[in-house]
């Protein structure tokens, strides 16, 4: 039996040694991987830098791209699909993480802006597997949300969503998730444009973690003079090769990596592996799932004493205890250059169920918000 080839992008954690007594597998970096290097593969573990396209595929034996992200803006699907080549996602492999990461921004935000959470209103543009994530996380919080998801809207009916125009009205903070798409009847590209940016309330902060080019560089530049109060930024137009002016006044700016904690690494992997064992060796491997994940830097267990502090105070101190979202800011704001290093090594950051907080002077109404999160609660 010919033995099965697998061009795997370098980065792709906990793979290396699981499917070699099955593949050869050939690690490259995900940018650099080359028509050349899949021209006897028969498949390829990819991550979002690898274009997965004609240029790379014609003429191949590739018969599976497995992409350890939710997003898949860089598999040319129509072309795979032409071609007979099965392309598969990890949806909702990184929901938990990028709700970790919003829940970080938002408490960080809110404490810089003296704001409190009740008074907040999050608008969550895009409300699949993350965004209804990220709303539960506002909800936790005690913000009141309010949704846009006009492809679920037709599908299910407008009562639990509001009108783009009507969320950008009211909202304080609008966080976007969508998927990037060109074409259909809800295209994304430029989501974020002039008009869109007219249209939110003076004063709001925008926060984009879902692909790059669904904001418009040149209209949030001229809306952080105009309209807004803030924006935190995770992905670029054109990364790694990011915009300065928007690097230097991003309240907080990081090298696309909400969806990069451990937790959300190792679901995207196993969705890689699972698939590559159903399509071509269904005995082998069956719910592989590495068997463990490094702890965090920091401890697993936090006091907190709720006495004579706000919400906001005790949310800033057990998100950001799990998640110090400002030092990766810092990291990328000094070292713009490192964008693929900083998101290519980056740190073991665990999600929020993988830590204890013991509360005192803790109300009930308190302990369940942070379990609501994922919390642990002694």
């Amino acid at each position: 039996m010919k033995q099965l080839k697998i061009t795997a992008d370098d980065k792709i954690p906990f793979l290396r040694g699981v499917l070699e007594p099955y593949a050869r597998v050939v690690y490259r970096p995900g940018a650099r991987i080359s028509h050349e290097d899949v021209a006897d593969a028969d498949a390829v573990f990819t991550r979002t830098r690898t274009r997965c396209d004609a240029t790379l595929l014609h003429d191949t034996p590739v018969r599976l791209i497995a992409t350890a992200t939710i997003g898949y803006d860089h598999i040319d699907t129509a072309y795979c699909e032409a071609n007979g080549i099965r392309w598969v996602n990890a949806p909702g492999c990184n929901s938990s993480s990028v709700q970790q990461y919003i829940t970080a921004a938002i408490v960080t935000w809110v404490k810089e802006q003296r704001l409190r959470l009740a008074d907040t209103t999050l608008g969550v543009i895009g409300v699949g597997q993350v965004g209804s994530k990220v709303a539960k996380a506002g909800a936790a919080l005690g913000m009141r949300v309010l949704l846009n998801d006009p492809p679920r809207a037709d599908k299910e009916g407008w009562e639990p969503f509001v009108s783009l125009t009507e969320l950008l009205r009211q909202s304080d903070i609008v966080s976007c998730h969508t998927p990037l798409t060109r074409e259909g009847p809800y295209p994304t590209l430029h989501l974020a444009s002039d008009a869109f940016f007219g249209q939110m309330k003076p004063g709001a902060c925008f926060i984009n973690s879902s692909r790059g080019a669904v904001c418009s560089s040149e209209a949030l530049k001229r809306a952080m003079h105009t309209k807004l109060s803030g924006f935190l930024l995770d992905v670029w137009e054109g990364e790694p090769a990011i915009d300065p002016l928007l690097l230097e006044k991003a309240f907080i700016a990081t090298p696309h990596i909400a969806g990069y904690s451990s937790d959300g690494k190792a679901n995207g992997t196993a969705a890689c592996i699972r698939e590559f064992c159903r399509f071509f060796r269904p005995d082998i491997l069956p719910g592989w799932y590495p068997d463990t994940i490094p702890p965090p830097p920091m401890p697993t267990c936090l006091s907190i004493d709720c006495k004579g502090k706000s919400n906001e105070q005790v949310f800033y101190e057990a998100v950001t205890h799990t998640y110090p979202i400002g030092e990766d800011s810092r990291r990328l704001k000094e070292s713009p250059e490192h964008f693929e290093k900083l998101r290519g090594d980056y740190w073991v950051r665990r999600e929020f169920n993988c830590f204890t907080l013991h509360l005192t002077h803790a109300d009930e109404t308190m302990a369940g918000k942070l379990s609501s999160l994922g919390f642990r609660i002694s």
